[in-house]
């Protein structure tokens, strides 16, 4: 029997009301839109389990070409469920963490894009200063500036 073996973890996927809204927020963060599409029919259903679907996806890439996020928007089925506003310590889901420089400047140009600081920005010891935020539609994000 052949060992199985991860090479990388591909994306991670968020379900958003607006694609624009999400590819736009994205951007001020400092993704690249890699591309947009329309994924449907039976044979994309019976990956997720949801029987015939019509989704429209939007990848976004890192700067450094290694991270992936999938935003999808369902045109049908119809969303189901809202975690959007879920605390910080719900089950599932929880929150995507980038590594930037200048959290300050960072978080107050995605503050006049709407997103909003969960707590405060602090340190921790002398190695990193760290933040969540509420990004567009409610995303928690984590943002941690590394201290050399």
């Amino acid at each position: 029997m052949a060992k199985h073996e991860l090479k990388q973890m591909h994306n991670i996927g968020i379900v958003v009301e607006s694609l624009d809204d999400a590819i736009a927020f994205f951007t001020v963060l400092g993704m690249q839109l890699e591309g947009r599409a329309m994924v449907e029919g039976e044979w994309a259903g019976r990956v997720t389990g949801l029987g015939d679907q019509s989704v429209e996806i939007a990848m976004m890439v890192t700067p450094d070409g290694h991270s992936r996020l999938e935003l999808s928007r369902f045109i049908r089925p119809g969303i189901v469920a809202d975690h959007r506003i879920a605390p910080v310590n719900a089950l599932g889901y929880l929150r995507m963490m980038f590594s930037v420089k200048n959290i300050d400047a960072m978080v107050t140009e995605l503050r006049e894009h709407g997103a909003q600081l969960v707590g405060d920005i602090v340190q921790y010891e002398n190695s990193y200063r760290l933040c969540y935020i509420r990004g567009v539609e409610g995303i928690l994000i984590g943002l941690a500036e590394e201290l050399n």
